[in-house]
């Protein structure tokens, strides 16, 4: 039983080593030498060979498992100079790395250190340490709708249990798409440098892009406009009406813009009983998935790109939609709700105190 017990023991120890390699090679070598009766020199020599090592390392492991058991297999304390860094300056590094100076924003890691009196490169080691990212900042707006939860739910259900016989389309619009041409043509990209372009820039105008994500498929429904008013939405959901199976129901994600709302959107809607409308709540717009696919549109095509006039700017876009259409990608929802909430909790919580 005691002999079971050692082998088990060696064992977990050896599992708990970075260099597995090397701590097999030492286990291996104390069971091969568990009988201390055998001749220490043949036993040096029968596991070197076995083990492929030199037989000093053998005969080192060997003699301080005899010697202190286990704990003898453990590595010695190594030489070096001891960390140099008094209790203030730490402190100093680390609280004060949320308490930025009056005529700044935030601290960065050469401030910091020029402030502690320490190396920029233990100011980095301490905050990457301690998880602390004074260059990182994130947007965020709490909901003040009344509804927000059951607003809330609504959406979630749709991603997650979405109805049978019906689209779930995610609706938006992008306004204020701006046609801009650069001053001057920029340099590609190429072997060692980056491309270019120009800071100024020539505005032919905007456009609107009316979008219906299709959660299922991932396909794009759109309109494009000079405008946003209700008069283009209302044309954006005849447009929705004539492009989709008429035998299916409609659920359409929306936000609170006014013009969703507007009295005449609100006739034609009694008039379409398919449509069913889900707003999401005030402020809230994340929830739409819709938004994850304006961001890629801006990336992939508005931002980066030159356009002489709004007709070239709306040609870029058609072209971008038509082939994203023939291969689509569809945005999955997987966060837990449940979840969501409780993190909104928590930080209403926390508000005060700041």
């Amino acid at each position: 039983m005691a002999k079971l017990s050692a082998r088990f023991s060696r064992k977990a120890w050896c599992n708990q080593r970075t260099n597995f390699t090397e701590r097999w090679v030492v286990l291996r070598t104390v069971n091969n030498n568990a009988d201390t009766s055998r001749s220490a020199t043949r036993a040096t020599f029968f596991n070197s060979r076995t083990l492929e090592t030199s037989q000093q390392s053998v005969s080192k492991w060997r003699r301080r498992f005899i010697q202190q058991g286990m704990a003898g297999l453990n590595d010695a304390a190594r030489s070096g100079r001891p960390v140099r860094l008094s209790p203030d300056k730490l402190n100093t590094v680390l609280t004060q790395a949320t308490q930025p100076p009056k005529t700044r924003t935030r601290w960065s890691v050469r401030s910091m250190a020029r402030h502690a009196g320490v190396s920029k490169t233990r100011v980095q080691q301490l905050w990457s340490q301690n998880d602390l990212k004074p260059h990182l900042s994130r947007t965020f707006k709490f909901s003040n709708d009344p509804q927000f939860e059951p607003k809330f739910w609504d959406i979630i259900g749709l991603y997650l249990n979405p109805p049978e016989r019906a689209l779930v389309l995610c609706c938006d619009e992008k306004s204020q798409c701006q046609a801009l041409e650069r001053t001057q043509p920029g340099l590609p990209l190429g072997v060692g440098h980056i491309r270019t372009r120009t800071h100024d820039y020539t505005r032919h105008g905007t456009v609107t892009l009316f979008a219906a994500l299709s959660y299922l498929d991932g396909k794009i429904l759109s309109q494009t406009a000079a405008r946003h008013t209700h008069k283009e939405w209302l044309s954006f959901l005849k447009h929705l009406n004539d492009e989709t199976p008429a035998e299916l129901q409609l659920h359409l994600i929306i936000d609170n813009y006014a013009t969703h709302k507007h009295p005449k959107v609100k006739t034609w809607l009694k008039k379409h009983p398919r449509f069913h409308l889900h707003f999401t709540p005030t402020g809230s717009s994340w929830m739409n998935m819709v938004e994850r696919f304006f961001r890629d549109l801006s990336e992939d095509v508005v931002r980066e790109g030159s356009f002489t006039s709004t007709a070239q700017l709306t040609g870029a876009i058609a072209n971008y939609l038509a082939e994203r259409n023939l291969n689509p990608t569809r945005y999955l929802w997987k966060a837990k709700g449940a979840d969501i909430l409780a993190k909104i909790h928590r930080a209403r919580q926390k508000q005060p105190e700041i």
